[in-house]
């Protein structure tokens, strides 16, 4: 029989007693959502292991654990959920809406633990198409790409098709393992930012030295990506993250991605001018197109702080004629290596922190 608020107990006694009889969420929580979770917090204010008295410490951390398992598992019951063949994804928040897509935290149990995903729902299904592309990039980088540098690019747990009840739309639907659980566990605080972020931070310009490992690492990323054939076609801020602590860096949203030789699929429009003139103008696309897009997302991040041997650099690395742009990105990463220590010296680890929001 389902609780109801009258049955909330009032002591802890009782609650120990309720919560040792309860085999299901039903058996604690009444159906309503708001009772329920003023049930819960009762329960959690009486079971907390800090008000424990002393003879039951040895049970409240184990009872207290039961009960936010059976809050969970109560939770995750009313919330949507999608089905493949492999998994069954619990929705939770909408963490980001894109241009293509919404990406939202998901969750699923595999072999009695639960594990967080982030699952990438195309806006709208003539993006399909576009969803595909970044699961056979994915599928490609983790197949043929080096795996030492596997942590440039998002992991992908599978991608499904998924049809929405009532009207009936078939949404191609990647699901994707959160950038953050891959760090170890030790990891500095501060999760991951975009590009996008980071530029926002400092309108005036990023210091060259505090922006020279993530270019590095976007050079990197990016040889990585060539030499397994991929072209990313969209290196543009909102594509870049960047872990502070770690220095750490993962390239997003391989949707607009291609063969070498093929074209960019579409671009984001209000980025046009960002593109080399290939991508607008429907040619193929190589190694050159992500050298320039990366190459413009740097110089617009450093803005005026950049030195002029810099700027220069930079110029060759967008020049409008492909040709006549690098086409290497671990031998640009030499040269970049060289002009830095022309400017500055010696390489050395510089801290970076990203400012801390006002509530």
């Amino acid at each position: 029989m389902t609780p109801t608020a009258a049955d909330v107990p009032r002591t802890r006694a009782a609650a120990r007693t309720a919560l040792a009889a309860a085999r299901r969420p039903v058996d604690l929580f009444p159906d309503d959502a708001a009772a329920a979770a003023r049930t819960y917090r009762r329960l959690a204010r009486l079971l907390h292991p800090d008000t424990a008295p002393a003879a039951e410490r040895p049970y409240a951390e184990a009872e207290f654990a039961r009960l936010d398992a059976l809050w969970q598992q109560h939770t995750a019951a009313a919330r949507p959920t999608l089905t493949t063949r492999r998994r069954t994804y619990t929705l939770g928040a909408t963490l980001a809406t894109g241009d293509l897509a919404v990406l939202r935290e998901a969750s699923y149990e595999q072999d009695g633990t639960r594990h967080r995903a982030l699952l990438k729902i195309p806006r709208a299904v003539t993006d399909n198409d576009l969803m595909e592309r970044e699961a056979q990039a994915l599928d490609r980088l983790a197949r043929h790409g080096d795996r030492r540098h596997r942590a440039y690019a998002p992991r992908l747990l599978e991608s499904f098709r998924h049809r929405e009840t009532g009207t009936g739309s078939e949404r191609r639907v990647n699901a994707l393992v959160p950038p953050d659980t891959l760090a170890p566990p030790d990891t500095p605080s501060g999760g991951f930012h975009t590009l996008a972020e980071v530029h926002d931070s400092h309108p005036d310009g990023l210091d060259p030295r505090g922006a020279a490992w993530m270019w590095r690492r976007l050079l990197t990323a990016l040889g990585w990506a060539h030499r397994a054939g991929r072209v990313h076609g969209a290196v543009l801020p909102e594509h870049v993250l960047i872990h502070p602590g770690l220095h750490g860096l993962v390239l997003v949203n391989w949707c607009y991605s291609t063969a070498l030789g093929d074209r960019v699929p579409a671009l984001v429009e209000r980025h046009r001018a960002a593109y080399p003139p290939e991508v607008t103008a429907r040619r193929p696309a190589t190694e050159a197109t992500d050298i320039h897009l990366a190459s413009h997302t740097m110089a617009t991040l450093m803005g005026e702080r950049t030195p002029k041997p810099m700027r220069a650099f930079l110029r060759g690395c967008t020049l409008p004629a492909e040709a006549r742009r690098p086409h290497d990105a671990w031998q640009l990463l030499v040269e970049l290596d060289a002009l830095l220590d022309r400017l500055y010296g010696p390489r050395t680890f510089r801290p970076f922190t990203m400012p801390t929001p006002h509530p």
